[in-house]
């Protein structure tokens, strides 16, 4: 449980709160490179609170700015896509993507006025499909070596959606290994290997086993925690008999994000961003590291479950998550269809918009959940004291902070350990880009 005062500090986001002050240190993703196409590539954004302006400019370059126009407050997302930047359609003035005025045309001849406004300005970089902003203090960090940032176009898919509650509630579903048991639980395995859930397929010489089967018969993982140098590192472990157990390596990567393995080739690397105190996005990227991904199937997939221009799930609140009880008595737990991301809304949004976390009980599953609340509450102290947090995800070589892992494998149940890195160098060893080793894991 958190007490009020507590649950408020990790979840308001504002200018000026304790956790927006933290989550403003790390770079956030801001929008979709696809949304910034076309004729004219500007766009409305709120992030933590704040009313903002994306555009590309020059050569896919990118500029996020203050929505209100300095001077009277007009609103510069129908401003005039023009020189590099955006320009105000009620005077005139110009702004570029670093905040400065370049010109005020209703001005007098000569008059320096303009070189004494200093608009709201965040700086931008794009990765994979996804612009990300650095909105705090000092100069931004370089983004770390990241296997989703590192892996080529290619072999990636970027995608987002809405979520009508906290980012918190999102982040904490996301370190939370033992729901998967029970919220995406399926009666049956399907046949086919292009269906759902056999995509996770993990096999040795004794085990040939789809993750929905590994999940519904054992329900009672082991949870392990670790502290790494990106966040912690999560350990799902569910013995299938004595010889053998599954294994699945998560991550949370501080304070936001989450690294989870789709299938033995590729893995999702998901921010949970905070529009303001309680609504939100995910903005994921699919990384594979051996196969290039068909962007085109993949993004036909979620259009299948997302509306455009808005990307807000066509299953949400308004029609009960598609919720079925026929199902639900015959074919899935939650009797809400095929697609855990309906799976996990249903359980984030019906906690409220922000969850009173002073009525819940949490258990030994939850370590995870404990821990990482603990590590926000220091990492926000340490802000207010001018120090730094534990995570700062700062490091002198960006190259060193590589990773992080996400896998499921079956091991020998008494040398798991080795035989998931052992694993997860093995598929680096085999991968299309990946360098071997990455000094963060070895």
């Amino acid at each position: 449980m958190l007490k009020e005062d507590l649950n408020r500090l990790v979840t308001q986001v504002g200018p000026g709160t304790g956790c927006g002050k933290l989550m403003r240190q790390y770079w956030q993703p801001a929008a979709l490179t696809e949304e910034l196409t076309g004729d004219r590539p500007v766009k409305a954004v709120t992030l933590m609170g704040e009313d903002l302006v994306i555009y590309r400019h020059g050569d896919d370059e990118y500029g996020l700015i203050g929505r209100a126009c300095p001077h009277r407050g007009a609103d510069l997302c129908f401003g005039r896509w023009e020189d590099g930047g955006l320009r105000c359609a009620f005077h005139g003035w110009l702004f570029d993507h670093t905040g400065k005025c370049l010109e005020q045309p209703a001005e007098p001849a000569g008059s320096n006025f303009h070189n004494k406004i200093k608009h709201t300005a965040y700086p931008c970089i794009e990765r994979n499909g996804i612009v990300f902003t650095y909105m705090g203090k000092g100069n931004p960090p370089p983004l770390p070596a990241f296997d989703c940032f590192e892996a080529p176009d290619e072999f990636t898919f970027a995608f987002k959606g809405f979520v009508d509650c906290n980012w918190l509630q999102l982040n904490e579903v996301g370190i939370d290994p033992s729901h998967a048991s029970f919220l995406h639980r399926f009666f049956n395995d399907e046949t086919d290997d292009e269906a759902y859930g056999q995509q996770f397929r993990f096999s040795t010489e004794e085990n040939d086993m789809a993750i929905t089967k590994v999940l519904r018969e054992y329900d009672c993982p082991e949870i392990e925690i670790e502290q790494t140098e990106t966040g912690i590192r999560l350990y799902a472990l569910r013995r299938l008999n004595d010889a053998s157990m599954h294994v699945r390596v998560t991550n949370q990567i501080f304070p936001n994000a989450i690294i989870i393995p789709i299938s033995n080739e590729m893995m999702l690397t998901q921010w949970h961003v905070p529009i303001n105190d309680t609504t939100s996005w995910w903005y994921a990227i699919f990384s594979s590291f051996s196969e290039k991904v068909d962007k085109e199937r993949m993004r036909n997939d979620r259009l299948e479950l997302y509306t455009l221009p808005d990307y807000r799930p066509r299953k949400n609140r308004d029609n009960n998550y598609g919720y079925d009880p026929e199902e639900q008595r015959n074919r899935t737990y939650t009797g809400m269809g095929d697609d855990i991301n309906v799976h996990d809304q249903w359980a984030v949004e019906s906690l409220g918009k922000i969850q009173d976390r002073a009525n819940e009980h949490l258990g030994t599953t939850d370590k995870a959940i404990i821990a990482n609340r603990k590590l926000m509450i220091r990492a926000i102290e340490a802000l207010e004291n001018d120090a730094e947090p534990e995570i700062a995800l700062r490091p002198d070589d960006p190259a060193m902070c590589r990773g992080p892992v996400a896998i499921d494998t079956i091991a020998p149940a008494a040398s798991w350990r080795d035989t998931w890195k052992a694993t997860a160098i093995e598929r680096r060893s085999r991968s299309a880009w990946a360098q071997h080793p990455w000094p963060s894991e070895t």
